[in-house]
Parts: C-alpha cells; sequence; structure tokens
C-alpha cells in the first residue's frame, strides 16, 4: 500500500523510517498481512538510498514486526496481537459548543438482534422486496452519465412528482412536484426547518410523550423545547404556552401513544398557529399501514394559511439503511430551505432516488403497502390480544388502528422491568424514555421486527422478567 514516511527532523534516516513503520504496525494502521513496498521503491518514494530502507526493514525484520517471503515481498508479521489506532487523548483537543455536550450521546447500533424483538419503528425487512429493487437500481445506474454533475437540490424530479401524486391520493396532500423536497430521511426534513425557521432561545413546543430525536435535534440548534400534554384527542391546543414559534406533532398516530388527533383538535391547532404566527409541523411518519377506520384529514390538507410543513419519509414503509424522506413546506419557505440542502449536502443518492420514482410509478410501492399492512395487521392484532390476556391488571393497551408499533399503560415504574427483559433478550422500549419532564408508566411495543409466530413466546418472556 501506499504507506506516507515522514522525513522531517534530524538523526539516522533509516531510524525515522523504522519508527514510523514499527508505530504504524503498533497501532494498526499497517494491519497483519499487508504488503510493504519493496524497498527500492520506496527508496525512490522517498529520494533516499536503497540500503537506508534496507536497514529499516531488516531491523523491523529482526523485532517482528515484518516477515520476508522469497519471491513475494516484504509483509506485516501476522503473529502481532490486533490493536486500534491511537487516538488523541479525550481531554485534549477543540471543544464542542456547550449544547452538544449537555445532549445525550448518539444512539448506538445494535450489535446483536434480540431474541425477542419489540424495538420500536423498525419495519420487517423480510417483506422488503430486495430482488425488484436491485433491478430498478441497476438499470438506474447503467444510466450512470445522467448522475455525472450535481443536480437540483430538491430531489430527482421523477421522484418529487411521484410523492405528490402518492401523498395526494393516499392522504389528500396539496401538492405538486415543485412542493415536494427530497430529503435524507424525515430527520433531514426536521434539520432544514430548524436552520430556515429556528434562532437559538426560540420555543419550540412538542408532544409529551413524544419522539426523542426531534427533541434533540430542535434543542441541538439552541431551541427551548417545551413539552406539551398529549391527551386522548391529541395534543391539548390549550396547554400550548406563548411565544412558541414551532409545533411538532404526529397527528395521524401520536408517536408514541397510538392515537390520532381529533378534527376539533386539528381546527383548533391551525387557528393557533395563525394567531401565534408559528409553524406546524405535521410528521405523518407511519400512517400508510393503517388496519381499520378512515384516517383524518392531514393538518396540510387543512391549511388555509399556508402555516403547515408536511414530512413524510420512507424508513418505515421501506427501509431505514435508503434515507429517503420528503418535506411539503408553504411556498413561503421553499426558496430557503432549497438553498438550506444544497449548502448542506447539495442533494442525496440520485440513482436511488430515481429507482424510488419508478417503484412508485409502477404501482410496486403500493403493492408493497397492501402486503405489508396485512402482515403488520396480524401483529398488532396478536400483541393486543396478548397483552390483554398475559398483562391484565398491570397493562392497558392504548387503542390504536395504525403504525408499527403500540402503547400500553401501567401503574408502576418499568424501567427495572425492562432491564431484567433486556437481560432475557427481550428488547422494549418503556414509555418514560419517551417524555420530556413527566415520566409516564408504560411499554412501547414494536410489532415490525418480529414474527407473529413469536410474539407469545416474545411475551411470555416478558411476563417471567415482570415477575423475577
Amino acid at each position: 500500500m501506499d504507506f506516507h514516511v515522514s522525513l522531517a527532523g534530524r538523526g539516522d534516516l533509516s531510524v525515522r523510517i523504522y519508527r514510523q513503520l514499527r508505530d504504524a504496525v503498533l497501532d494498526g494502521r499497517l494491519r497483519a498481512g499487508e504488503r510493504l513496498p519493496p524497498t527500492r521503491e520506496l527508496a525512490r518514494r522517498l529520494a533516499v538510498s536503497r540500503n537506508t530502507v534496507a536497514v529499516a526493514y531488516d531491523r523491523l525484520t529482526a523485532d517482528g514486526f515484518l516477515t520476508g517471503r522469497v519471491g513475494a515481498g516484504t509483509y506485516v508479521s501476522g503473529s502481532l496481537p490486533a490493536t486500534k489506532p491511537r487516538k488523541a487523548p479525550a481531554a485534549r483537543g477543540p471543544r464542542p459548543k456547550a449544547i452538544w455536550r449537555s445532549l445525550a450521546s448518539p444512539v448506538a447500533a445494535v450489535a446483536e438482534v434480540p431474541e425477542y424483538d419489540f424495538r420500536v419503528g423498525i419495519p420487517d425487512a423480510a417483506l422488503f422486496p430486495f430482488e425488484t429493487w436491485r433491478r430498478l437500481l441497476a438499470r438506474e445506474l447503467r444510466a450512470a452519465a445522467a448522475f455525472v454533475h450535481y443536480v437540483d437540490p430538491g430531489g430527482h424530479p421523477g421522484l418529487r412528482a411521484a410523492i405528490a401524486r402518492h401523498v395526494g391520493v393516499s392522504r389528500s396532500v396539496r401538492a405538486d412536484a415543485d412542493d415536494v423536497l427530497v430529503t435524507q430521511g424525515a430527520q433531514q426534513a426536521l434539520d432544514l426547518l430548524c436552520r430556515v425557521l429556528l434562532s437559538p432561545g426560540d420555543r419550540v413546543a412538542v408532544e409529551e410523550p413524544g419522539y426523542r430525536q426531534a427533541k434533540l435535534l430542535f434543542a441541538s440548534h439552541g431551541a427551548e423545547v417545551v413539552g406539551v400534554p398529549v391527551d386522548g384527542e391529541g395534543l391539548d391546543v390549550a396547554a400550548l404556552p406563548s411565544r412558541t414559534k414551532l409545533v411538532y406533532v404526529t397527528p395521524s398516530h401520536q408517536f408514541p401513544l397510538g392515537t390520532p388527533m381529533s378534527l376539533a383538535r386539528r381546527t383548533a391547532l391551525l387557528a393557533w398557529a395563525e394567531r401565534a404566527d408559528a409553524v406546524v409541523v405535521e410528521d405523518d411518519y407511519d400512517s400508510e399501514f393503517r388496519f381499520s377506520d378512515r384516517p383524518l384529514e392531514p393538518l396540510q390538507s387543512l391549511d388555509r394559511g399556508g402555516r403547515v410543513a408536511y414530512v413524510g419519509s420512507f424508513s418505515k414503509t421501506l427501509l431505514p439503511m435508503l434515507r429517503l424522506g420528503f418535506l411539503i413546506a408553504p411556498p413561503s419557505l421553499q426558496d430557503a430551505l432549497r438553498h438550506a440542502r444544497q449548502l448542506s449536502d447539495w442533494h442525496g443518492d440520485v440513482p436511488a432516488q430515481a429507482a424510488l420514482a419508478r417503484f412508485v410509478d409502477e404501482g410496486l410501492f403500493a403493492r408493497h403497502i397492501r402486503r405489508a399492512t396485512k402482515v403488520y395487521a396480524e401483529r398488532h392484532e396478536r400483541i393486543t390480544s396478548t397483552v390483554d390476556r398475559v398483562f391484565a391488571g398491570r397493562l392497558r393497551v392504548v387503542p390504536s388502528a395504525a403504525g408499527l408499533h403500540l402503547c400500553a399503560l401501567g401503574e408502576e415504574d418499568l424501567e427495572p422491568i425492562a432491564a431484567r427483559a433486556a437481560a432475557a433478550g427481550v428488547a422494549v422500549q418503556t414509555l418514560s424514555d419517551l417524555c420530556c419532564g413527566f415520566p409516564a408508566p408504560g411499554l412501547v411495543l414494536g410489532y415490525g421486527s418480529i414474527p407473529v409466530e413469536r410474539i407469545d413466546d416474545g411475551l411470555a418472556a416478558l411476563d417471567r422478567a415482570w415477575r423475577s
């Protein structure tokens, strides 16, 4: 490999070469079995004599760091213990702004999938049509000449049009292709809105309980984040604090309780936003999976004052790793949002966006939603009935008719129970984890990642952990 060696400073050249190669092996930058350049080649690169490099190699070989293979070259020894590159001590170096030191550490990826996976917000990868997606993506990559330049920060025009048609038909959202901004998931859509709308100290109202990642994102922009209670009709509009500049809500399937916001609350929220000169961010994160009842009108379709920014994502309907979402904002914000997108990362993965456009236009997305909805409906019904039977008197399921999770309210602190369940291979999330300041007893049970035939066993294991 092309390894950098610095000859700056004083002292014997072969000693400096020796020390830098030795440190690289010890740090793990040069791994066991990697081939070093021949002495003649490295000497030419460094503009030194071949004998200088040969002396360093001979010493490294004698010390056990390198091994020579006749006719094949010089390699890093395979007998050395595996190491990691050394990093600068955490106490040194520049420090982030205070807000970043106060936020929780990033959510770590789970190294192993739990035996009984009731985690929230994870769709079933087995339902994703991988072969179809490979075909569509390969088709777009073969047309790679169309993607060699920077493109519109708004996203692939075909996907923007497909999204506008899809949400117009399925959710009655009023938008055309020019209103759609394609994003790297819903989280980037929220980040762009923060960049365009918020200044440090601005007040943001969020649902309590609610989506934790949104709360942390608003806080990272210096906003004052205030939790507003949620009841059986959704966000309590009367409890919205004064001087609120932005309200974040999940009205179609409140996260995590699962209840929809009533029509009366929706109209009240829009009227409040008009009076307060505020923006309402409507996150319609998983309403495609609806098992019964007709969905209520989105806030965006009821809005007549240009107050609602509608956010959607394909992370729940397809796969999170695709990082594809969208934002439909009021016309007054669209130019600024496109500019913010261009300045942050310009645009996303254009071939993937083009493939998704075909996936939607050819009716494959609608077919996938119909198939997945049947699967999730069965799991939703199984968890509901089993919790009602096994946890009677301890948990009460909050009625819901959509999505990839349900919430069950309790009467006691469930954090220790969730910890014991995790040790027994059952992954569940407590409702308290999703509260800003008023912890509530309960569990949030996702069913995207657990087959229906494993639900009863998983809940039985949770019951044993509860009683232990």
